[in-house]
């Protein structure tokens, strides 16, 4: 007796082989499951995984961390206007990771790195910096040197509508030093003088520790927000099993 094939029963076939095996793998090559939560083996994941994972997952929705754009961005400082627009920030595909803490059952994570990073884009600023007045805009570009950075996160697991287990973000908080240097290159400070454009702009690079810790926070809070939702984005398509060879506490 012949088998009669049909399209149904084709069908029903690659149905059955689908479930057969669970569901079609979404974490990427690059994402190297550890077997145990040490640190050796989850630094060396999370660094294997940086340089591709910022370059963003279009299938996943899962955005570049870099580059990144800041389309806009205000930043409200003592007695200055500061409009930072048309941004790009790159580097963090070449950041190093120092150290990565993973506490299942207290769903606490924690990563530590360092990171060359620069931003180039448009600025405009009114009002005062330091002890100088500023009437200016321009290029702008921000070059940091090893800036060093600890995110420190609280977890949760929870189930799609599939059943499946992921991870998600409950909270964060981060603490980030500006590292060796931070170097300042702002065109047109004084609209009516390059002379003096170039004199506050030295005066600004020798004293790059208080500008940068006045001006350059709300940059690195906007960074660090656009990566914590990056992340939760991949959390949420990725199951957890994918991400870590170890059974989910209960």
């Amino acid at each position: 007796m012949l088998l009669q094939v049909t399209p149904s029963s084709i069908l029903l076939c690659f149905v059955l082989s689908f479930f057969d095996v669970g569901y079609a793998k979404l974490a990427p090559d690059y994402i190297h499951p550890c077997n145990a939560t040490t640190r050796a083996c989850l630094v060396k994941s999370t660094q294997d995984a940086i340089p591709e994972f910022v370059q963003g997952i279009p299938s996943l929705g899962v955005p570049s961390l870099d580059p990144f754009v800041i389309d806009k961005l205000s930043i409200p400082l003592s007695g200055l206007k500061v409009t930072f627009y048309q941004g790009k920030v790159t580097g963090f595909r070449n950041c190093i990771v120092d150290n990565v803490i993973s506490e299942l059952e207290k769903r606490h994570f924690v990563l530590e790195f360092h990171c060359n990073l620069t931003i180039k884009g448009q600025y405009d600023a009114v009002g005062r910096i330091l002890l100088f007045p500023i009437n200016g805009e321009g290029d702008a570009k921000i070059k940091l040197t090893n800036l060093r950075m600890k995110v420190d996160i609280n977890t949760k697991y929870i189930k799609d509508d599939k059943g499946v287990d992921h991870f998600a973000i409950r909270n964060y908080k981060y603490s980030f030093s500006y590292g060796d240097r931070v170097v300042f290159d702002l065109k047109n400070l004084f609209k009516e003088s390059k002379e003096l454009s170039d004199t506050v702009l030295k005066f600004l690079n020798e004293n790059w520790k208080t500008v940068a810790e006045e001006f350059g926070k709300p940059i690195v809070d906007y960074a660090v927000d656009l990566a914590i939702r990056t992340i939760e984005k991949f959390f949420l398509e990725v199951p957890y099993e994918e991400l870590i060879n170890v059974p989910l506490p209960r």
